[in-house]
């Protein structure tokens, strides 16, 4: 599909998470919005199956915990208008989490962050638990073998279906805005405000924003001389989960198991720094049910119904690449939220949106989601 037209207030370079939900925002605010993607929606990791919505533990507090704090409290409110506005269901529910606890010192620790999340969580306002619970609990979804010295259940962690998601985001930005797949950026001339496609058009642009995923770098690299992240392949699969469909997510054993409203229950993932290919490995696969399964016995013996592998971006210091690049007063970047993009995309586009369009945001990015912590003196060139 064609650019609606040849001028837009914000042109985005992606269309995954973060670039469609920076395009809602931006339309929100009466913007003229356009999204490219080289291929399709979803098309990179956003596109994957797990749709984990899981907090960052309630212990060493910090900017970023406090943002993706907010941001999971904020979700639902913000899932409900998009799917009101386009009446496309996410398969969104907070359903919980249980984390299995293997050692006297995880205990003993457990019990800490528990006694801590009364403060961050503040439970009498938001109603969300964090509490330790005894060996046997909940044996009927997680094995009392994986948990010799109990569990952790969490009441805040959530999921959705990550391609239901997306294809809520790509019906707003269809109807109010413009959405080109199968076309990709290769540059955008700042002081003409010109965005170049790789098929010799042009469109104009008073602001753009880099958001393809894992080749964001690329551009990022073409536009400020710096690397500063790379892809690094993750892998899941969806396995028959009917009758599983309201209980807690689990982690254990490095692995989430999470159970969707459609009846189906996503594994993973894997992590690999060296691949960078997209193709399933069946070694992998069949390695990530033999884990499930170890410690959810009440996976065995179901059908395997899609397997997925893609490559995740990931910044060289770990936290999400969130602003205005560089040397740059018009060109933004809105990439690297690795494993966390989800649950954080719409408060990061609020936030990148409110810096463009000179607003206050909802809730202010960390200082390690800035560019400055990425770029120059800051940069780490290797992740360590």
């Amino acid at each position: 599909m064609a650019p609606t037209s040849n001028t837009y207030d914000v042109a985005i370079a992606g269309a995954g998470i973060f670039g469609l939900s920076v395009a809602y925002m931006a339309l929100k605010a009466g913007l003229k919005v356009v999204v490219f993607d080289g291929k399709h929606v979803g098309a990179g990791a956003s596109g994957g199956l797990l749709g984990a919505l899981m907090p960052h533990m309630p212990a060493r507090w910090n900017p970023k915990k406090e943002f993706q704090f907010q941001a999971l409290l904020t979700l639902p409110d913000h899932i409900k208008e998009l799917e009101a506005a386009t009446g496309v269901n996410c398969g969104y529910k907070r359903l919980g989490r249980i984390l299995p606890l293997t050692t006297q010192d995880k205990l003993d620790h457990h019990l800490e962050r528990a006694e801590e999340s009364k403060l961050r969580w503040q439970p009498d306002e938001t109603g969300f638990s964090y509490t330790v619970e005894p060996q046997g609990s909940r044996s009927d979804w997680l094995s009392a073998d994986a948990a010799p010295f109990g569990i952790v259940f969490e009441t805040l962690a959530a999921r959705a279906a990550p391609r239901l998601y997306l294809k809520a985001l790509a019906a707003y930005i269809a109807a109010r805005g413009s959405l080109v797949e199968g076309t990709r950026v290769t540059d955008f001339e700042e002081t003409t405000g010109t965005v170049l496609l790789a098929d010799g058009a042009t469109v104009q642009a008073s602001n753009f924003v880099v958001a393809g995923g894992h080749s964001a770098f690329t551009l990022i690299e073409k536009l400020t001389g710096e690397n500063i992240g790379r892809g690094e392949k993750g892998q899941a699969l969806l396995l028959d989960g009917h009758g599983l469909e309201d209980r807690p997510a689990i982690y254990c054993d490095g692995l989430y198991v999470v159970p969707h409203a459609d009846g189906t229950v996503a594994i993973g993932s894997t992590s690999d720094r060296t691949s960078q290919d997209t193709d399933v490995d069946p070694e992998r696969s069949a390695d990530l049910i033999r884990r499930a399964t170890a410690f959810c016995p009440s996976l065995e013996g179901r059908n395997v119904l899609t397997d997925w592998a893609g490559i995740r971006p990931r910044c060289n210091k770990r936290d999400p690449l969130i602003g205005l690049l560089p040397g740059h007063t018009k060109t933004y970047a809105a990439t690297g939220g690795f494993k966390i993009s989800y649950g954080i995309a719409h408060l990061v586009a609020d936030a990148l949106v409110s810096e463009i369009a000179g607003r206050q945001a909802i809730a202010d990015l960390p200082e390690t989601f800035r560019p400055d912590h990425h770029f120059g003196v800051n940069r780490l060139d290797t992740d360590n």
